[in-house]
């Protein structure tokens, strides 16, 4: 399954998602002047945004039997480290908990030679049918 393909702002930024299943989550993102802030380091809002759709994968492939989908209800990051115009980033999620109404998902973010650049813990909410 093409999960970055379902996520519009993925292809917008150019995540790339590679291995999906219930205990991980693995993508890359490949830092382009046009998602940098000064000093073409790429801008935190699309660690972000990274992490989110990485996490968001991994809640989905966890829904519990007849849930319509998930949605972030909350979101912490940890800036580590920069990730200079250029650089492949490396995205890995992984469950913390996953129940019935909600799963918490970790998300470290390095660059391909192993620099940190962001821890991120979410919280997915489990979307039931109306």
């Amino acid at each position: 399954m093409d999960f970055a393909a379902m996520m519009p702002l993925a292809g917008t930024l150019g995540v790339m998602i590679h291995e999906g299943s219930k205990e991980r989550v693995a993508g890359k993102l490949l830092v382009q002047p046009e998602i940098c802030t000064a000093g073409n380091i790429v801008h935190g809002g699309a660690i972000m945004a990274f992490a989110d759709c990485l996490g968001a994968v991994g809640a989905f492939l966890t829904l519990p039997e007849g849930a319509s989908g998930t949605t972030t209800i909350e979101s912490k990051t940890n800036f580590l480290g920069a990730g200079p115009v250029g650089a492949m980033l490396v995205g890995e999620a992984t469950p913390v908990k996953i129940g019935k109404r909600v799963s918490v998902w970790q998300t470290r973010i390095r660059t391909e030679e192993g620099a940190e650049v962001a821890l991120v813990t979410q919280t997915q909410m489990v979307l039931w049918p109306a």
